[in-house]
């Protein structure tokens, strides 16, 4: 009896805390310094100058890339032209023998890969290891299996290639969004001219190095690093036929204004501030899952992260009770331990906007929820973020904030929730929690956003298209949707 009581307080004594649970890094090859890669090869940027990469979680300088101004882009599109000549008539199964070689290299270089995502970009290691790298390789895969049926994805018209795409992909998926953008354009024929973003070019420069591994032909990709102008002067380039660009809304209507009258194809997947709308028939743990997940995934860097939550009144105080408590366990810190939930802020300027809007927050009046969290001396972070008392009108009900902070609304009937929901000039996406399956095919109907998920949350696969709505922009990717804007169809 005693040694069962003494055992007995041992246990409540002991800590049951995770242990660190690091990912090696010595797998992984950065170099110290990155030239731009066009034509099949890496050269030095003819502006001779180079910018560094930071880790995000630490502020150490990972490498230098180069900074591609004018007479560079003008490079790499005069690679890409004269490439497309021959990778246009290439027969296209032997075009998706080099896709599917493209995909396979990126499962095998798998672990490098993830780690390297997670140290130039903040994500934790478990997101980049288990979603981005996975789905990249499988969007390759999925676009491999359509460049040799074209003909039978649109029935009665003549496919052609459209020539060479200028593309610009955000910081928040590195690899995936490249995936994105080039498989399917690879697919349908085209080239490519990819300016990854400067806070996060590393994977993308890796991707050079597997396209030389494939072997794919020179210029068929290119990729030049750089800032804003870099992808302005991409953007405006005469040569360049069609144009891909995910990112802010703002940057997105300049892009838009600078192709009009051009005659360029043009695909925008922008900003939203999407709802993720409960009712009071929902399976409340279930949604807790999902809202956690539809937030504070990626530390809430998603375009379409849920980041207004909409709660019927009726289970309001429950679901928050609920979803604080699981809010409490969540783990902030090293992004490379494989315990972590919470990783680092991409950028310190990026970390700025966060801090500026939740102030603004409460100064607003909303009452804000922090679990208890000690943030690392070094590097960029912000904890979890509750804001509950929130109105229509608040800022943070209203503008994407990019990080992990949930705004909470309540609801009485579903017309109201609609409202709600749709208050907003974005419409990327959505969610709705509900056992009714006739009260999801109503909101569907009713929600105005392009992908509108069902009791889940931030769910992707290549095979179905996504982008959104309003100020979310137009065109889709994914799917054979996505091959529509890299194709002439007559």
């Amino acid at each position: 009896m005693a040694l069962t009581k003494r055992r007995d307080t041992a246990l409540a004594k002991q800590s049951f805390d995770y242990a660190p649970a690091p990912e090696a890094v010595d797998h992984v090859k950065i170099a110290d310094r990155y030239g731009l890669f066009i034509g099949g090869k890496f050269v030095e940027p003819k502006s001779g100058k180079h910018f560094p990469t930071i880790n995000p979680a630490t502020e150490a300088v990972l490498s230098h890339v180069a900074e591609a101004l004018a007479a560079d882009v003008d490079r790499a599109v005069e690679a890409a032209s004269r490439a497309q000549q021959s990778w246009g008539r290439l027969s296209p199964s032997r075009r998706a023998r080099y896709i599917l070689r493209i995909s396979r290299i990126l499962q095998e270089r798998a672990r490098e890969l993830a780690v390297v995502e997670t140290m130039d970009g903040g994500k934790p290691i478990k997101e980049s290891r288990d979603v981005d790298i996975p789905l990249a390789a499988a969007h390759f895969f999925y676009y491999g299996g359509w460049a040799d049926k074209l003909e039978w994805a649109f029935p009665n018209r003549s496919p052609r290639p459209i020539g060479v795409c200028g593309q610009v992909i955000p910081w928040n998926f590195p690899l995936l969004m490249l995936a994105w953008k080039i498989a399917p354009a690879l697919a349908a024929g085209n080239t490519v001219v990819l300016k990854p973003a400067e806070t996060t070019p590393l994977t993308a420069l890796l991707f050079a190095e597997i396209c030389q591994q494939a072997e794919l032909p020179p210029g068929v990709v290119n990729i030049i690093t750089g800032a804003g102008k870099t992808g302005s002067l991409l953007v405006q380039h005469p040569d360049v036929r069609k144009v891909a660009f995910t990112g802010s809304t703002e940057v997105g209507k300049l892009i838009q204004r600078s192709t009009a009258g051009s005659g360029k194809r043009l695909t925008l997947e922008l900003g939203g501030k999407a709802a993720n709308v409960v009712f009071d028939d929902a399976p409340l743990d279930q949604a807790v899952e999902g809202i956690v997940n539809g937030i504070y995934f990626n530390q809430g860097h998603v375009c379409c992260a849920g980041s207004r939550l909409l709660v019927q009144e009726s289970v309001a105080g429950a679901l928050l009770e609920k979803l604080r408590r699981r809010v409490d366990t969540l783990r902030l810190g090293d992004p490379l331990d494989k315990n972590t939930d919470i990783g680092a802020i991409n950028s310190k300027a990026q970390l700025e906007k966060i801090e500026g809007l939740v102030e603004s927050g409460r100064e607003e009046g909303a009452e804000i929820y922090q679990p208890p969290c000690e943030l690392p001396a070094k590097g960029f972070w912000f904890p979890p973020t509750i804001f509950t008392g929130v109105s229509q009108s608040h800022r943070i009900a209203r503008e994407e904030i990019f990080g992990p902070v949930l705004s909470v609304l309540t609801f009485r009937t579903p017309a109201e929730a609609v409202e709600k929901a749709n208050n907003t000039p974005y419409g990327l996406s959505a969610g709705v929690w509900t056992e009714k399956g006739s009260r999801i095919l109503w909101m569907t109907q009713q929600l105005r956003a392009g992908v509108v998920w069902a009791n889940t949350y931030n769910r992707f696969d290549p095979t179905s298209p996504f982008g959104g709505y309003k100020e979310s922009g137009f065109g889709r990717e994914g799917g054979l949707h996505g091959l529509i804007p890299y194709l002439e169809l007559n």
